[in-house]
């Protein structure tokens, strides 16, 4: 087969697929629904140390924005995270992948982790839920 052949479906194979794929783990669907999604652990928090470095969906980390890391859910989705301690919400945005640690389910932004009540214990049962 022509090289220039080879080349050009290559490179169209990337253009079609490759940061799309890159930004969604198998299995994940920018187009599913999360409104039904519910998931019950515990939560960290994470800031100031990656204040301005990129995030796994490109955007750039603000650790004052209404943020969070997930395994799964896909970038854009909007969820509201309850702490179950003291049941204060709030509602956020996943752009990031994570957490790293075993154990938690989804880490928030600095800002976030404030309104939830958690900053200072470092760690909080949650609950999370799809919004629509």
């Amino acid at each position: 087969m022509n090289k220039n052949v080879v080349l050009t479906a290559l490179l169209i194979g990337a253009c079609l697929h490759g940061p799309v794929a890159a930004q969604q783990p198998a299995g994940a669907s920018a187009s599913a629904s999360v409104s039904s999604f519910s998931e019950e652990g515990v939560a960290a928090w994470y800031g100031r140390k990656f204040a301005g470095r990129r995030t796994a969906s490109g955007k750039r980390f603000n650790p004052e924005a209404m943020t969070a890391a997930h395994p799964s859910l896909p970038f854009g989705s909007r969820v509201r995270v309850t702490n179950l301690d003291n049941e204060r919400t709030v509602e956020v945005t996943i752009n990031d992948r994570g957490p790293t640690s075993p154990g938690r389910i989804i880490d928030l932004s600095l800002g976030a982790a404030r309104k939830l009540g958690m900053v200072r214990k470092g760690l909080a049962d949650v609950r999370i839920e799809g919004l629509d």
